[in-house]
């Protein structure tokens, strides 16, 4: 392999660099002599295996370990700060936030003495400041005793969404793309007008070049799941409910992220949450106890419909994967195969599922990287294993397979599995090679462990990036019913109308801040005459921004999908409740009849985070569309008829509450495990899954129109 005797350009902050050969290279232990690990003329696996057999037991251990880290720059009290404020270095006591499970430690102390090497970056400065962090993590890894430097990962960082920690930590710093199902949307689109979902390769590629640049180089992304059970709160993070589009949208997404084969400019990437986190309970999400369970009601659902985008994502190489929180539930679901071999559940998460892990993933898709668990599997989300202590909740998941145990500092509760025995010291070298072996693939040791806080800024800041952005942003807007050719708004159907535009949100002061930009974006494109006062208005556009439940807490009944407000509700434990999905709804009644009555047009759009039941808005509408946290003005660019239509829904809308009912028994009407086009396949006789509207147009997976 010729390619690794080209001479990489190396820099170092606080070790020297050695002459062998008449080539340069790193002394990273400080010896005076080229070890195999330092050689970059060897392939990444030799030179990991040569380190995991320097080191000692505390660094493989810290290894293991990922943990979240936050940047100087959002420290306040800049005395807790090192390197010129650049580096965190606080003490947060345990229990002090949700995350702080153990002690959290300043940035130096964790790398040196705890010898965490994997970072999460949650935190969203500019490019030039995370870059400058990034390096100055790095400055202090290369001072300690084998050099071994840091890979920092992240969530998404490239969509337009409201701030979720965990899941959408930072936006509107690198260029800014619609939702994930908004990318689903204008690619399903292109694919019905013809074309390809080569705009799904064109953001990753995109996407790339900005974390490369910024030395981000480990993304915890994207979500492969396929979305089956419409109440699943996290619906928003993934590209829909189509498996053969997901599949192809994954492998596309490692392509460009990741390159033909991972390298020294590649984003390696985590894909989760394997094998599917769509087959939930009625909604309920793993986060929180009550959505522990994975269900499977519906013969051959996970090889049919939730399997097959990991299946894609091991074929393209990705580097990385995340188990999701779960169970497999026996109780709740027939018997699965795949490949013509019965599937056993064992009732524990599927990071410490060894059969899932070793069996279906490695063994029979063929996996070769790592596994990377979700967060607080060792002391929060530890279904199946709430029993155990956290030691051996650790050697659990690292015998059933999983290498790198994710937002922990917990050193001790590792380092007291293996000093017990219950890991062999064979198991933990393993999973520090697989580990290193990235490392070295990605360049770490040697060229690409410093980056150029000036590079970072100018990448970034490349109007082509965030040109191509915009055209998603726009391809995204699904036109779901356009009565009597209500759009396009052109010229001739405007002359002396004026418009009065409003946002809607579940919380009032969003509503009134959104409604401020929507009225400026609107007036900036420069073509509707626009009025503040809904008596003067001879169209309305009204942009609702429905919210329903939260990320880590359970709603007491079962998650509302209607636009409602006020809405009373049944809890589980048969308590009643109110719900309120959208602020304002006697206001926005208000508004469309004004308008109506003086023979005027009302203009909907709903922002699709979530499989939303339009029943409440749907008949209030002359034009409805579907948005996914996608920008006003392009929005606004489809209903003036700037740009046709494209796009189209990745999911289905369902028809009522009577669809997704569920019986005393916990028992769903539709299935669980079956996507939304599938659904009336098993619906009881005279029940239709689909919402239909007063135009006949039924909202199921690619529905869109155009004009």
């Amino acid at each position: 392999m010729e390619h690794r005797h080209k001479q990489p350009n190396l820099e170092v902050r606080v070790k020297n660099i050695i002459e062998v050969d008449g080539l340069k290279f790193k002394d990273l232990n400080n010896s005076g002599k080229l070890e195999p690990y330092e050689d970059w003329r060897l392939s990444p696996t030799e030179r990991a295996e040569n380190l995991v057999s320097l080191m000692n037991l505390d660094e493989k251990v810290g290894m293991m370990l990922i943990h979240y880290r936050q940047m100087g720059l959002s420290q306040k009290d800049k005395s807790k700060t090192s390197h010129d404020g650049v580096l965190d270095e606080a003490i947060v006591e345990k229990g002090e936030n949700i995350f702080a499970a153990s002690k959290i430690w300043g940035t130096t102390h964790t790398i040196e003495n705890m010898h965490l090497r994997h970072f999460i970056h949650r935190d969203n400065w500019s490019p030039a400041q995370m870059a400058e962090w990034i390096n100055t993590m790095n400055e202090v890894c290369e001072g300690t005793r084998l050099g071994i430097p840091c890979l920092i990962a992240s969530n998404s960082r490239n969509e337009n969404a409201e701030a979720v920690f965990g899941m959408n930590d930072a936006a509107g710093i690198f260029s800014t793309w619609p939702g994930t199902l908004g990318l689903a949307a204008a690619a399903k689109g292109d694919i019905k007008n013809g074309g390809d979902s080569s705009l799904i390769s064109q953001f990753a590629q995109i996407a790339h070049d900005e974390w490369d640049a910024t030395g981000i180089r480990k993304g915890y992304m994207y979500m492969a799941d396929v979305a089956t059970d419409p109440r699943w709160q996290r619906t928003y993070g993934t590209f829909g409910e189509d498996p053969e589009f997901i599949a192809d949208a994954i492998g596309r997404i490692i392509d460009g992220f990741q390159g033909e084969t991972l390298g020294n400019h590649s984003i390696a990437l985590t894909t989760k949450h394997f094998p599917g986190g769509g087959a939930r309970e009625n909604g309920f999400d793993p986060h929180y106890e009550e959505g522990k369970w994975n269900l499977y009601p519906t013969p051959g659902s996970l090889e049919t419909y939730h399997l097959p985008p990991f299946r894609a994502a091991v074929e393209h190489g990705t580097s990385s994967m995340m188990p999701y929180y779960s169970i497999p539930s026996i109780k709740k679901s027939v018997v699965q195969q795949f490949e013509g071999e019965d599937i056993p559940f064992e009732e524990v998460g599927f990071t410490f599922n060894h059969y899932f892990i070793q069996h279906i993933l490695r063994e029979k898709l063929g996996f070769k990287g790592y596994i990377n668990s979700d967060s607080g599997v060792t002391n929060k989300m530890c279904w199946g294993v709430e029993h155990l202590s956290e030691a051996e909740r650790f050697a659990k998941a690292i015998n059933a397979g999983t290498d790198l145990v994710a937002d922990t500092n917990d050193v001790e509760n590792l380092k007291l599995a293996i000093q017990n025995g219950w890991i062999s010291e064979k198991r933990i070298d393993e999973a520090n090679v697989r580990l290193l072996t990235e490392m070295f693939t990605l360049g770490l040791f040697d060229d690409r462990t410093y980056v150029s806080p000036e590079h970072a800024t100018a990448v970034v800041s490349n109007p082509a990036n965030w040109d191509a952005a915009y055209e998603a942003h726009k391809k995204s807007v699904t036109v779901l019913k356009n009565s009597d050719r209500t759009l396009p708004l052109t010229p001739d159907t405007l002359t002396g109308k004026k418009i009065y535009v409003e946002v809607f949100h579940k919380e009032p002061e969003r509503a009134a801040s959104y409604t401020e930009r929507a009225r400026k974006e609107c007036q900036e494109l420069g073509q509707f005459t626009l009025t503040e006062k809904v008596e003067e208005a001879d169209i309305a556009i009204l942009i609702l921004h429905p919210k329903s439940g939260a990320y880590f807490t359970a709603t007491p009944g079962l998650l509302e999908l209607e636009i409602c407000e006020k809405k009373t509700l049944t809890a589980l434990d048969g308590a009643m409740y109110e719900e309120t999905t959208l602020n304002g709804m006697h206001h926005l009644k208000e508004v469309a009849d004004s308008v109506h009555i003086r023979g005027g047009k009302v203009i909907v759009s709903v922002n699709v985070i979530l499989p939303w039941i339009l029943a409440n808005v749907e008949p209030l509408a002359d034009a409805l569309i579907a948005g996914y946290d996608t920008f006003y003005k392009a929005q606004f660019e489809v209903m003036a008829g700037n740009y046709r239509p494209v796009g189209v829904l990745p999911l289905t809308l369902p028809a009522s509450e009577a669809v997704i009912a569920v019986d005393e028994n916990g028992k769903c009407v539709s299935r669980n495990d079956v996507p939304g086009y599938d659904k009336d396949k098993y619906m009881p006789e005279g029940l239709e899954y689909a919402y239909k509207d007063s135009d006949g147009n039924i909202y199921k997976l690619g529905h869109g129109l155009t004009y």
